[in-house]
């Protein structure tokens, strides 16, 4: 089948190339011509795993290409996928104006029946709107189908082509076959194409996301009431995980989630729900969620007083989730400026934001390339993002070149005993270690 992709962000990148990977010919169409002219030369611009090589194996098979020319891409295209930014407004709401613009524009250059299909994250109501906009201008039949991601940043290719379920939302019968052919190669081992009414499509992705969200906030609420009636949340979370009602995912505590999804995408719900609903459950999520993401720092002022002023702390971790090089909303961001409005100076190291890191922080931080570099003169090593690559450490070495033999674990990767037997001062999240 040809397919065009508008919009070559994570979505757009990962969905246009899983398909050209199954053997449909897609274009995936961008308006930055210099994005265009990297991903031509095989060059992904955002850090996920397999992407790349399956990219540039795609194009050397010709079944993928890249453009800036929308007109030429939906002449061609059987199918049109919206995949453009919806960035969250002044007033939470995603802002669907690209979404919009972009279905114009397809409107304009259809030269025969399509189908477009929005991948963009949009609010309940968008499909029809896209509709409205695109009525006046198309000279031949469309079908409009609402097709939400429900991708995980660091295992987005997996995600795509091994789908829990896939939803496709539309009352036309001709576009739903279409969209269950595209997905038939992805559902092989029988996980379902759910198909269901625009609306309810739209409000699946944003429940989704709602219900992960206030697992994670659920769970670091617990995790300090553990702390503070002097139980193990490991071991609590070990006995809610072997519950079959609530299961062992996303019930990790730590300094709270980030990213481009759950924060947008809850204060999207919340928008939606207006002054009649309030959406009082969602509201806390948020809340506890950005104070959880102050937790660490609380815990360094406890033990080195407010005044930071002289000290140095190393980071670790600055992307919101490992595999990803992705700083949205990323409870790091939180803890540096923290820090740095303390008097502190800031060592950070990840392996993959670095670059994403200086569009942030410009020059007020230190970036080091080598995770131990950035222990050399600080006070205490943070733990913030919990890549596999910290899991175990040199202890003897972190223990060397630290001027204190403090950590700060914002993951809980570590053990407190064993670390107390080696001699540091531990402190985690919602654990027996001070």
């Amino acid at each position: 089948m040809n397919i065009a992709v508008v919009g070559t962000g994570y979505v757009g990148l990962v969905a246009g190339t899983c398909f050209a990977a199954t053997g449909n010919d897609v274009v995936c169409v961008d308006i930055v011509a210099e994005k265009i002219a990297a991903l031509k030369a095989g060059k992904v611009p955002i850090y996920e795993p397999g992407l790349e090589e399956l990219v540039q194996r795609n194009l050397e098979e010709q079944r993928l290409s890249f453009s800036t020319d929308l007109a030429a891409a939906v002449s061609q295209a059987a199918v049109i996928f919206i995949a453009v930014g919806t960035p969250q407004g002044d007033d939470g709401r995603a802002d669907i104006r690209q979404v919009l613009a972009t279905a114009q524009g397809i409107a304009r250059a259809m030269n025969g029946p399509k189908t477009i299909v929005n991948k963009s994250t949009s609010p309940v109501g968008t499909a029809e709107k896209i509709k409205e906009v695109m009525a006046p201008l198309a000279k031949h039949p469309f079908a409009v189908v609402s097709n939400p991601e429900f991708l995980k940043e660091g295992a987005a290719v997996e995600d795509f082509m091994k789908p829990d379920r896939v939803v496709v939302g539309s009352d036309n019968p001709a576009a739903i076959e279409q969209l269950k052919e595209l997905y038939e190669p992805f559902v092989r081992t029988g996980n379902p194409i759910l198909v269901m009414d625009a609306r309810s499509a739209e409000m699946s992705k944003y429940a989704a996301n709602a219900m992960l969200a206030a697992k994670i906030s659920f769970i670091n609420e617990v995790s300090n009431l553990c702390e503070k009636m002097g139980a193990d949340v490991n071991e609590v979370r070990r006995a809610m995980a072997l519950d079959r009602r609530i299961g062992p995912h996303f019930i990790f505590p730590g300094v709270g989630y980030g990213g481009s999804c759950f924060p947008k995408d809850v204060r999207a719900a919340i928008a939606m729900g207006e002054e009649e609903l309030e959406m009082p459950l969602l509201r806390a999520v948020e809340k506890v969620n950005e104070r959880q993401k102050k937790l660490l720092v609380e815990k360094v002022t406890r033990h080195f007083g407010e005044n930071l002023k002289g000290k140095t702390f190393a980071l670790w971790g600055l992307s919101f989730k490992p595999r990803t090089d992705d700083m949205r909303d990323a409870p790091a961001i939180v803890v540096a400026e923290a820090l740095l409005k303390a008097g502190a100076v800031v060592h950070a190291h990840d392996p993959e934001a670095m670059d994403e890191a200086k569009k942030i922080f410009g020059d007020r931080i230190s970036y080091f390339r080598r995770n131990y570099d950035a222990l050399k003169g600080a006070d205490a090593l943070l733990i913030v993002t919990e890549w596999n690559e910290f899991r175990r450490p040199n202890f003897a070495l972190i223990k060397q070149l630290l001027k204190e033999p403090v950590i700060f674990d914002g993951r809980n990767i570590y053990d407190p005993e064993d670390l107390r037997k080696m001699g540091f001062t531990y402190f985690s999240i919602g654990r027996r270690d001070g």
